[in-house]
């Protein structure tokens, strides 16, 4: 590109200011601003936008009921005419794509509706409460909320609410709204003004209710997002105790699973799990040294619906936080442990290569087999040892630091 359209050029997600709007105030208050993470899911790979000078684009939502205002200013269109033919891309369309019918391009009509911001109330059923503090500040209080597709005006506010994922999750992607098997967990800061009492969201879950053999269900997370005014709280810890709490009552749920969990995510549930489990009898520190057994993975189904996968991954959190890594025998044991589990796929493998040697030729087992040598195994299985033992680590250090408070 030459370089006198450069300047022409700008990264989206600078460009882009997002609001939770509680008052008129917060319109002019940039603390109350947030910015997206990620913009490929709507202006293209790249996240680049061309055409324009002094670009702003603004996302702001009513806190509450989620009404949503964009606007775009520049203060100067790179135009086909006057630049053999080049075009500025064309914003509103690629976010028109993403909103819910009904954005409001008026600021005053916007600041209009913030008044009826007093009679909204969250849709579903309240299930859980809890407080939390940001910052060490005061301790708010917060609700959470269990919706279904069929749950009364919760479909219109979802659609509002859903557009926030295509900033914040990779490869995120609305759900189907005509499978009934959706359920959602929505998180609100209930906060009082000096009209009232006034709800904030603050974060949500979806949860898929897969169906399993005879009569069970076996509901899978799909979604998990936290809004950024609302990070370092603990409210995703605590979102995942509501959903937990909620189809343990459940006799015909299975257990509880997680689709493709984000590091941050699964390490939030290893914390949320491991906390849970410290208190059931088969993980008390003097069995956690004889190793993984069926009874711990009964236990935590059984009284949390924890499934066998992630009940195995949190007996190696809870042993690890119980190991004196200053003791080599007892730390040795403890890395063989893992690595042995880590181990088994390769295992698997080396079984599966003795097999076909048997049956193949020599030069098409030479063609089958791959360049992965018994050093390269170790060097993946020592490289994979110490990036979970890091995220051990981090989980043991919260419940430690729970612990001390």
């Amino acid at each position: 590109m030459a370089d006198s359209l450069e300047h022409l050029v700008v990264d989206g997600n600078e460009v882009l200011e997002m609001k939770l709007v509680r008052s008129v105030e917060d319109l002019e208050n940039d603390d109350t601003s947030f910015a997206p993470e990620m913009c490929h899911q709507v202006f293209g790979e790249n996240e680049n936008i061309f055409g324009y000078t002094d670009l702003k684009i603004k996302l702001y939502y009513t806190a509450g009921s989620l009404r949503t205002y964009f606007s775009i200013s520049y203060s100067d269109k790179i135009e086909p005419n006057k630049s053999e033919g080049l075009k500025a891309d064309d914003i509103e369309g690629a976010i028109k794509k993403v909103l819910a019918p009904g954005y409001i391009t008026n600021l005053d009509v916007f600041v209009s509706k913030l008044h009826k911001e007093k009679s909204f109330t969250p849709h579903g059923e309240l299930i859980y409460s809890f407080t939390a503090t940001q910052d060490g500040g005061e301790p708010r209080t917060f609700e959470v909320y269990y919706s279904e597709i069929s749950t009364r005006g919760f479909l219109q506010y979802h659609q509002r609410l859903q557009t926030f994922l295509l900033w914040y999750i990779d490869a995120a992607s609305f759900i189907d709204t005509d499978d009934d098997q959706w359920t959602f967990f929505t998180v609100f800061e209930k906060y009082d003004t000096g009209e009232g009492r006034r709800y904030a969201t603050a974060g949500y879950s979806t949860v898929y209710r897969y169906y399993a053999y005879p009569q069970h269900k076996r509901p899978r997370i799909a979604q998990v997002l936290t809004l950024p005014p609302f990070r370092r709280m603990g409210i995703c810890a605590h979102m995942l105790k509501a959903i937990y709490s909620h189809f343990i009552a459940q006799p015909e749920v299975l257990d509880i699973t997680v689709e493709d969990p984000s590091k941050d995510f699964q390490r939030v549930r290893d914390y949320v799990d491991a906390k849970y489990c410290e208190s059931l009898p088969a993980f008390h520190p003097s069995n956690l040294v004889k190793g993984f057994s069926e009874e711990m993975a009964k236990q935590a189904c059984e009284k949390y619906k924890i499934n066998k996968l992630q009940a195995r991954r949190v007996y190696e959190i809870l042993r690890f936080k119980n190991t004196n890594t200053s003791d080599k025998t007892a730390y040795l044991k403890y890395r063989l442990n893992v690595k042995n589990r880590l181990n088994a796929p390769f295992q698997k493998k080396n079984l599966e290569m003795k097999k076909l040697q048997k049956v193949l030729k020599p030069n098409e087992y030479a063609a089958t087999v791959s360049s992965s040598g018994p050093t390269e195994t170790h060097a993946r299985l020592s490289t994979t040892y110490l990036a979970l033992e890091a995220d051990y680590r981090r989980v043991v250090h919260r419940l430690e630091h729970d612990r001390a408070h």
